[in-house]
């Protein structure tokens, strides 16, 4: 006797799952997202066709009898992925990397994979581009392609059997939205074609203890492709960003099982593929020799190490009923919610203007402690009236006006310091306790105190 298919619909959105079909899913209220995913098939054919034992130890212990060691890292010849994954790669873990189309997926993992082919054995799975497409790429960066292992392949079942056989320690699969398993009748790239294939890759990468790293789309607004479980199923989620006109990249880390969130690695585009940029700061602070109103430079905190950047602003009369504010770089709604506090607790009101923000070098900021440089670029530009070059700002604004100390302000300073700076407004509750040599520190409770402190 057959038994009957189990079925179960996967909402395309965030992942939820219901018995049958309806139009719209209760848990995201999206429409007509939910799409049919067959079960016990799936599960049947991993466990047929694999070499690894499904069978785990479940056994109770308590906590504090389990033994603690050291997490052995493998690094990946790049010091900014190195940082952003914790300190390199970790045995059985599963990595996931998404980025726009022409950011350098492809070329970052074909130079990591060349890398660590020296003293791994490291095989790469293509399912997009042609060996010789893969092998041309190398050729123009000039990497080492004596050790790396490739292979052309998308079904999900032969990639597992032979890295059963082969027992690579590195397994790159570019990319999961073409890859599918043969029981799943969906295309490839659908939600539920995209969910089971990564869970067999990542069951057989736990089981073997194999580095996994997964290549992931993009949607139109900057968001990973797929079921939102999929993000679940990995242990980092890396994102890589920047426009495909510039030079410099930008490498976040979005989750990380094994590392410190929101890391970011600074690379830059070169003829030979992607370069790590050591100093970010000193790349960021490139600025006209010129003094311009609008522009001041802010100290951010990503993920371990402070950063300088550049924050531009530009305030001009609007000739519309409804103003502009056009970010690049900056959320959208934190803008408008600092134009706000500026007209109540500053007294300016430049609501009937139109705000463009800009943070030079395409890096996103996602700290709040640019808040209060927002605000003064957005002064210096509205009168304009010049700040002065060896100035820094940092400090996050409250709606009630309020300045609020941010994190890590000391190591903030130093990095002001190394870069020749020599006036900072800050917080009062970051003045540092002893004084930093070279530097003048203003601290402020209030944005009416800075705006005083400044113009």
């Amino acid at each position: 006797m057959v038994s009957k298919l189990k079925k179960a619909f996967v909402c395309n959105e965030c992942g939820s799952d219901y018995p049958k079909w309806q139009g719209q899913c209760t848990d995201c209220n999206a429409w007509n997202t939910l799409t049919e995913i067959k079960l016990s098939s799936v599960s049947g054919k991993i466990t047929r066709h694999q070499g690894f034992s499904g069978s785990s130890d479940s056994s109770i212990n308590l906590l504090k009898d389990v033994q603690l060691e050291e997490v052995p890292r493998i690094r990946s010849g790049t010091s900014e992925l190195d940082l952003v994954l914790g300190g390199g790669f970790v045995p059985g873990s599963c990595v996931l990397l998404g980025g726009e189309p022409g950011a350098g997926k492809s070329t970052m993992l074909l130079q990591t994979l060349c890398f660590m082919a020296k003293s791994h054995e490291a095989l790469y799975v293509t399912g997009e581009e042609s060996s010789q497409q893969v092998a041309m790429r190398a050729k123009r960066l000039e990497l080492p392609t004596d050790q790396v292992q490739i292979m052309t392949e998308t079904s999900v079942e032969n990639i597992c059997n032979v890295a059963t056989e082969k027992k690579p320690k590195v397994l790159v699969i570019d990319s999961i939205q073409v890859v599918h398993l043969d029981d799943i009748t969906s295309a490839p790239g659908s939600v539920s074609q995209v969910r089971e294939s990564a869970a067999m890759l990542v069951r057989f990468a736990k089981q073997t203890n194999t580095i996994l790293i997964l290549v992931g789309h993009v949607t139109k607004d900057g968001t990973l492709a797929g079921p939102k479980v999929l993000e679940h199923m990995i242990d980092c989620s890396l994102m890589l960003e920047g426009r495909t006109d510039g030079q410099f990249r930008t490498l976040r880390g979005i989750k990380n099982r094994f590392g410190a969130v929101n890391e970011l690695g600074v690379f830059a585009m070169t003829e030979r593929g992607l370069k790590a940029v050591s100093n970010p700061s000193a790349i960021f602070l490139q600025r006209n020799e010129d003094l311009s109103s609008g522009s001041l430079v802010v100290v951010i905190w990503e993920g371990t190490r402070p950063m300088l950047v550049e924050l531009q602003a530009l305030v001009d009369e609007s000739h519309i009923g409804n103003p502009r504010r056009v970010t690049v770089g900056l959320d959208h709604n934190r803008l408008s919610m600092l134009v706000a506090v500026l007209h109540r607790h500053g007294n300016i009101l430049v609501g009937d203007q139109d705000i463009f923000i800009n943070v030079v070098g395409g890096v996103k900021i996602m700290d709040t402690s640019a808040d209060m440089a927002l605000i003064l670029s957005i002064i210096s530009s509205f009168r304009d009236k010049p700040m002065p070059r060896n100035l820094v700002v940092f400090g996050e604004v409250g709606l009630s006006g309020e300045i609020r100390p941010v994190s890590n302000g000391q190591e903030r300073l130093r990095e002001a310091v190394k870069h020749g700076f020599t006036q900072a407004i800050i917080p009062s509750a970051n003045i540092p306790k002893k004084p930093i040599q070279g530097l003048k520190v203003i601290g402020v409770k209030k944005i009416s105190e800075a705006l005083q402190a400044l113009f």
